[in-house]
């Protein structure tokens, strides 16, 4: 495969990125048990025995817990540290006493949120760090005080956003000394406005089509690495029963599969061809953490559609003809 824009600050960074999600337990303030703990070690191993060296964390996942049970897998393994690359995210607040669930790109909590992150994983950096969404409140000046603090004292390595569109990376990067280097955002062949926005350009349909205009074209031109999560949309096209499911997903799926054989591949590995085949050079973030699934996801690495094949799965996916 070709490079991506990541591997121009992360040269050993992989294609396909582990999601981490699914680690710790369930959303609540209870504690890890055994088995959260053991699906961690199994996971870490998992992906690396697949190639994948990329693991994507927040510290709302699980309440906490997703980075906990991680960092114990690295407290045992230490020497993992220097083989893998670490993501998190920071900025969403959930709702407590003080007020209800919102987004905080506030310096403090910028710098308060990182420290937390880094002694759950029990690391003294971070690869790469993410503002989560978007905050209206956000004051861009501070938040490149906050950046120059945290690259100052060794804990973040490189920064980027997620759920961002053009304008607000752009005004953001304006104040930074450091290039923002990944936008994560929700693409899939099941989610598919973010190519509809460019197709659609002057085409009554367009007015039903919710993408910020240009958002991929400023990632391509200024080598801001596109990370897509929910990259397997929900596994509507690679084994989840659609049996309800609207005629043009069923259609998709078919077709998935029936490329999965003519390839000698997964379904899963087909999905993320599809995007991985953009220019934008899309890197997937993978969700899961089922160790048979997140194999099938790693041969996407091996699969190269045609332009043929991918504006079948398009146009399948969209349930109509282009205009």
């Amino acid at each position: 495969m070709t490079d991506f824009p990541l591997q121009a600050y992360l040269p050993d960074a992989s294609r396909l990125v582990c999601g981490c999600m699914g680690l710790g337990g369930e959303w609540n303030d209870q504690p890890p048990t055994q088995r959260d703990f053991r699906l961690a070690h199994s996971l870490v191993d998992a992906a690396l025995d697949c190639g994948i060296n990329f693991f994507d964390h927040a510290d709302i996942y699980a309440m906490g817990k997703a980075e906990l049970v991680f960092g114990q897998v690295l407290k045992d393994r230490p020497e993992l540290r220097e083989r893998i690359i670490l993501q998190s995210k920071c900025g969403i607040r959930f709702d407590d006493r003080d007020g209800p669930k919102r987004y905080d790109l506030s310096p403090e909590w910028i710098t308060r949120s990182v420290d937390h992150i880094l002694r759950r994983l029990g690391t003294d950096y971070l690869d790469l760090l993410l503002l989560h969404r978007p905050d209206p409140l956000m004051e861009p000046e501070r938040i490149a005080e906050a950046f120059a603090r945290l690259k100052a004292e060794g804990k973040v390595r490189f920064f980027g956003v997620s759920n961002m569109q053009a304008h607000q990376i752009s005004y953001l990067q304006s104040f930074l000394d450091e290039p923002l280097v990944v936008n994560q955002i929700a693409i899939s062949l099941g989610q598919l406005d973010w190519l509809e926005e460019g197709v659609l350009v002057g085409h009554p349909a367009g007015k039903e089509v919710n993408f910020t205009p240009g958002t991929l074209e400023y990632c391509r031109h200024h080598r801001v690495q596109v990370q897509s999560w929910g990259s397997l949309a929900q596994g509507q096209f690679s084994g989840r029963d659609i049996s309800q499911a609207a005629p043009n997903i069923q259609q998709t799926a078919e077709l998935v599969h029936a490329l999965a054989q003519q390839h000698q591949t997964s379904a899963e590995a087909i999905v993320l061809a599809w995007l991985m085949r953009h220019p934008a050079k899309v890197q997937p973030v993978i969700g899961t953490t089922q160790e048979s699934r997140l194999r099938a996801c790693a041969r996407a690495t091996d699969v190269r559609l045609s332009r043929e094949d991918w504006y079948q799965l398009y146009v399948a996916a969209r349930g109509k003809p282009l205009p």
